[in-house]
Protein backbone atom coordinates (compact mmCIF):
# COMPACT_ATOMS: atom_id res chain seq x y z
CA UNK A 1 0.00 0.00 0.00
CA UNK A 2 1.44 3.42 -0.88
CA UNK A 3 2.72 5.35 2.13
CA UNK A 4 0.37 8.30 1.46
CA UNK A 5 -2.77 6.19 1.30
CA UNK A 6 -4.69 5.52 4.53
CA UNK A 7 -6.31 2.12 5.09
CA UNK A 8 -9.98 1.89 4.10
CA UNK A 9 -12.27 2.30 7.12
CA UNK A 10 -13.84 -0.85 8.46
CA UNK A 11 -17.60 -0.83 7.91
CA UNK A 12 -20.12 -0.65 10.72
CA UNK A 13 -22.20 -3.80 10.40
CA UNK A 14 -25.88 -3.52 11.25
CA UNK A 15 -27.37 -6.47 9.38
CA UNK A 16 -26.14 -9.77 7.91
CA UNK A 17 -28.07 -10.70 4.76
CA UNK A 18 -27.45 -14.42 4.28
CA UNK A 19 -28.26 -15.32 0.68
CA UNK A 20 -28.84 -18.93 -0.34
CA UNK A 21 -28.16 -20.30 -3.80
CA UNK A 22 -31.23 -20.17 -6.05
CA UNK A 23 -30.67 -23.91 -6.59
CA UNK A 24 -31.63 -24.72 -2.99
CA UNK A 25 -33.74 -23.21 -0.21
CA UNK A 26 -33.23 -20.78 2.68
CA UNK A 27 -32.78 -23.70 5.12
CA UNK A 28 -29.11 -23.64 4.12
CA UNK A 29 -28.58 -20.45 6.14
CA UNK A 30 -31.16 -20.68 8.92
CA UNK A 31 -28.83 -22.34 11.49
CA UNK A 32 -26.17 -19.65 10.92
CA UNK A 33 -28.79 -16.90 11.14
CA UNK A 34 -29.85 -18.28 14.52
CA UNK A 35 -26.21 -18.22 15.69
CA UNK A 36 -25.83 -14.57 14.65
CA UNK A 37 -29.08 -13.57 16.37
CA UNK A 38 -27.94 -15.28 19.58
CA UNK A 39 -24.83 -13.08 19.42
CA UNK A 40 -26.94 -9.94 19.10
CA UNK A 41 -26.66 -9.38 15.35
CA UNK A 42 -29.57 -8.78 13.01
CA UNK A 43 -29.53 -11.61 10.48
CA UNK A 44 -32.02 -12.12 7.66
CA UNK A 45 -32.34 -14.89 5.06
CA UNK A 46 -34.18 -13.73 1.93
CA UNK A 47 -36.14 -16.55 0.26
CA UNK A 48 -35.31 -16.86 -3.45
CA UNK A 49 -37.27 -20.05 -4.12
CA UNK A 50 -40.26 -18.18 -5.51
CA UNK A 51 -38.15 -16.44 -8.15
CA UNK A 52 -37.42 -19.47 -10.34
CA UNK A 53 -40.96 -20.16 -11.58
CA UNK A 54 -41.84 -16.76 -13.06
CA UNK A 55 -39.62 -16.80 -16.13
CA UNK A 56 -36.84 -14.34 -16.98
CA UNK A 57 -35.25 -12.08 -15.94
CA UNK A 58 -34.24 -14.40 -13.08
CA UNK A 59 -31.12 -12.62 -11.77
CA UNK A 60 -32.78 -9.21 -11.72
CA UNK A 61 -35.73 -10.56 -9.76
CA UNK A 62 -33.42 -12.36 -7.32
CA UNK A 63 -31.30 -9.25 -6.87
CA UNK A 64 -34.43 -7.26 -6.01
CA UNK A 65 -35.44 -9.79 -3.34
CA UNK A 66 -31.96 -9.62 -1.81
CA UNK A 67 -31.91 -5.81 -1.91
CA UNK A 68 -35.25 -5.62 -0.10
CA UNK A 69 -33.63 -7.46 2.84
CA UNK A 70 -30.65 -5.08 2.83
CA UNK A 71 -32.48 -1.77 3.07
CA UNK A 72 -30.75 0.79 5.24
CA UNK A 73 -27.08 1.32 5.96
CA UNK A 74 -24.67 -1.27 7.28
CA UNK A 75 -25.76 -4.49 5.55
CA UNK A 76 -23.20 -7.14 4.64
CA UNK A 77 -24.35 -9.39 1.79
CA UNK A 78 -23.19 -12.96 2.34
CA UNK A 79 -23.66 -15.33 -0.61
CA UNK A 80 -23.30 -19.11 -0.59
CA UNK A 81 -22.61 -21.18 -3.69
CA UNK A 82 -24.73 -19.99 -6.64
CA UNK A 83 -25.68 -16.83 -4.77
CA UNK A 84 -22.19 -15.42 -5.32
CA UNK A 85 -23.03 -14.21 -8.82
CA UNK A 86 -26.08 -12.36 -7.45
CA UNK A 87 -24.20 -10.19 -4.95
CA UNK A 88 -23.02 -7.74 -7.61
CA UNK A 89 -26.46 -6.90 -9.08
CA UNK A 90 -28.04 -6.93 -5.60
CA UNK A 91 -25.38 -4.60 -4.21
CA UNK A 92 -26.03 -2.18 -7.06
CA UNK A 93 -29.62 -1.82 -5.83
CA UNK A 94 -28.71 -1.00 -2.22
CA UNK A 95 -27.85 2.57 -1.30
CA UNK A 96 -25.23 1.62 1.29
CA UNK A 97 -23.59 -1.81 1.50
CA UNK A 98 -21.01 -2.40 4.22
CA UNK A 99 -19.42 -5.33 2.43
CA UNK A 100 -19.69 -8.63 0.61
CA UNK A 101 -18.65 -12.11 1.75
CA UNK A 102 -18.57 -15.08 -0.62
CA UNK A 103 -18.95 -18.52 0.98
CA UNK A 104 -17.89 -21.44 -1.24
CA UNK A 105 -19.33 -19.33 -4.04
CA UNK A 106 -18.57 -18.31 -7.56
CA UNK A 107 -17.39 -14.73 -7.98
CA UNK A 108 -19.62 -12.31 -9.88
CA UNK A 109 -19.36 -12.54 -13.66
CA UNK A 110 -21.49 -9.70 -15.06
CA UNK A 111 -22.39 -10.24 -18.70
CA UNK A 112 -21.79 -14.00 -18.55
CA UNK A 113 -24.22 -16.86 -17.95
CA UNK A 114 -23.85 -19.60 -15.38
CA UNK A 115 -23.47 -22.17 -18.17
CA UNK A 116 -20.69 -20.13 -19.76
CA UNK A 117 -18.80 -20.23 -16.46
CA UNK A 118 -19.01 -24.03 -16.17
CA UNK A 119 -16.69 -26.64 -17.64
CA UNK A 120 -18.13 -27.82 -20.97
CA UNK A 121 -18.72 -31.34 -19.63
CA UNK A 122 -20.76 -30.09 -16.67
CA UNK A 123 -22.77 -27.73 -18.87
CA UNK A 124 -23.55 -30.65 -21.17
CA UNK A 125 -24.68 -32.80 -18.25
CA UNK A 126 -26.97 -30.02 -17.08
CA UNK A 127 -28.58 -29.66 -20.49
CA UNK A 128 -29.02 -33.43 -20.63
CA UNK A 129 -31.01 -33.44 -17.37
CA UNK A 130 -33.63 -31.01 -18.67
CA UNK A 131 -37.04 -32.39 -19.62
CA UNK A 132 -38.98 -31.47 -22.75
CA UNK A 133 -40.22 -28.25 -21.15
CA UNK A 134 -36.73 -27.14 -20.14
CA UNK A 135 -37.01 -27.99 -16.43
CA UNK A 136 -34.30 -29.60 -14.33
CA UNK A 137 -34.98 -31.75 -11.27
CA UNK A 138 -34.36 -30.17 -7.84
CA UNK A 139 -30.67 -29.85 -6.96
CA UNK A 140 -30.92 -32.46 -4.20
CA UNK A 141 -31.84 -35.04 -6.86
CA UNK A 142 -28.77 -34.37 -8.99
CA UNK A 143 -26.65 -36.65 -6.83
CA UNK A 144 -26.70 -40.25 -5.68
CA UNK A 145 -28.52 -40.48 -2.29
CA UNK A 146 -25.32 -41.44 -0.51
CA UNK A 147 -23.60 -38.21 -1.52
CA UNK A 148 -26.14 -35.96 0.19
CA UNK A 149 -26.34 -38.30 3.19
CA UNK A 150 -22.59 -38.02 3.67
CA UNK A 151 -22.77 -34.20 3.66
CA UNK A 152 -25.92 -34.00 5.82
CA UNK A 153 -26.01 -37.07 8.10
CA UNK A 154 -29.10 -36.03 10.08
CA UNK A 155 -32.03 -37.59 8.20
CA UNK A 156 -34.54 -34.98 9.36
CA UNK A 157 -32.33 -32.04 8.41
CA UNK A 158 -31.54 -33.69 5.09
CA UNK A 159 -35.21 -34.28 4.30
CA UNK A 160 -36.19 -30.69 5.08
CA UNK A 161 -33.31 -29.38 3.01
CA UNK A 162 -34.18 -31.61 0.04
CA UNK A 163 -37.89 -30.78 0.23
CA UNK A 164 -37.10 -27.06 -0.02
CA UNK A 165 -35.04 -27.40 -3.23
CA UNK A 166 -37.17 -26.14 -6.16
CA UNK A 167 -37.38 -27.45 -9.70
CA UNK A 168 -35.07 -25.34 -11.82
CA UNK A 169 -35.50 -23.84 -15.29
CA UNK A 170 -32.58 -24.45 -17.64
CA UNK A 171 -33.20 -20.91 -18.90
CA UNK A 172 -31.97 -19.55 -15.55
CA UNK A 173 -28.54 -21.05 -16.26
CA UNK A 174 -28.57 -19.74 -19.83
CA UNK A 175 -29.46 -16.18 -18.84
CA UNK A 176 -26.55 -13.73 -18.64
CA UNK A 177 -26.06 -11.82 -15.41
CA UNK A 178 -26.62 -8.04 -15.57
CA UNK A 179 -23.68 -5.74 -16.17
CA UNK A 180 -22.66 -3.96 -12.94
CA UNK A 181 -20.39 -0.94 -13.52
CA UNK A 182 -18.10 -0.17 -10.62
CA UNK A 183 -18.22 -3.59 -9.01
CA UNK A 184 -17.30 -4.09 -6.19
CA UNK A 185 -18.83 -1.08 -4.51
CA UNK A 186 -17.69 -2.12 -1.00
CA UNK A 187 -15.00 -4.28 0.65
CA UNK A 188 -15.23 -8.02 0.01
CA UNK A 189 -13.94 -11.25 1.54
CA UNK A 190 -14.03 -14.99 0.82
CA UNK A 191 -14.72 -18.06 2.98
CA UNK A 192 -13.71 -21.34 1.36
CA UNK A 193 -15.40 -24.39 2.84
CA UNK A 194 -14.41 -27.11 0.37
CA UNK A 195 -11.55 -27.85 -2.00
CA UNK A 196 -13.94 -27.58 -4.97
CA UNK A 197 -13.81 -23.79 -4.56
CA UNK A 198 -10.05 -23.42 -4.30
CA UNK A 199 -9.83 -21.58 -7.65
CA UNK A 200 -12.43 -19.04 -6.51
CA UNK A 201 -10.60 -18.54 -3.21
CA UNK A 202 -7.37 -18.01 -5.14
CA UNK A 203 -9.11 -15.44 -7.32
CA UNK A 204 -10.32 -13.58 -4.24
CA UNK A 205 -6.83 -13.67 -2.77
CA UNK A 206 -5.41 -12.24 -6.00
CA UNK A 207 -7.86 -9.35 -5.67
CA UNK A 208 -6.43 -8.61 -2.21
CA UNK A 209 -9.51 -9.74 -0.30
CA UNK A 210 -9.27 -11.40 3.13
CA UNK A 211 -9.63 -15.17 2.61
CA UNK A 212 -10.30 -17.89 5.18
CA UNK A 213 -10.10 -21.58 4.31
CA UNK A 214 -11.83 -24.24 6.39
CA UNK A 215 -11.36 -28.01 6.12
CA UNK A 216 -15.09 -28.61 5.88
CA UNK A 217 -17.67 -29.21 3.13
CA UNK A 218 -20.01 -27.27 0.87
CA UNK A 219 -23.11 -27.55 3.09
CA UNK A 220 -21.33 -26.66 6.34
CA UNK A 221 -23.69 -23.69 7.01
CA UNK A 222 -26.42 -26.31 7.44
CA UNK A 223 -24.48 -28.89 9.44
CA UNK A 224 -21.80 -26.91 11.34
CA UNK A 225 -23.23 -23.41 11.84
CA UNK A 226 -21.01 -22.54 14.80
CA UNK A 227 -17.84 -23.07 12.77
CA UNK A 228 -19.17 -21.05 9.84
CA UNK A 229 -20.48 -18.24 12.04
CA UNK A 230 -17.14 -17.83 13.79
CA UNK A 231 -15.30 -17.68 10.46
CA UNK A 232 -17.78 -15.18 9.04
CA UNK A 233 -17.52 -12.93 12.08
CA UNK A 234 -13.75 -12.84 11.71
CA UNK A 235 -14.01 -11.97 8.01
CA UNK A 236 -16.63 -9.29 8.60
CA UNK A 237 -14.31 -7.68 11.14
CA UNK A 238 -11.51 -7.77 8.54
CA UNK A 239 -13.55 -6.15 5.77
CA UNK A 240 -11.82 -2.97 4.67
CA UNK A 241 -8.61 -3.81 6.52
Amino acid sequence: MPANRAPAPRPEVVRLVLVHSPLVGPQTWEPVAAEFRALGYEAVVPDLTGTVAGGPPYAERQAEVIAESASGAGSVLVGHSGAGALLAPAGALVASVAGFVFVDAGLPAPGRSALEGMPAELAGQLRGMADGQGWLPPWAQWWEPGVLAELVPDAGVRRRFADACPRLPLAMFEERYPEVPGWPSAPAAYLRLSEAYEDEAAGARALGWPVTELASHHLAPLTDPGLVTAALLDLVQRLGS
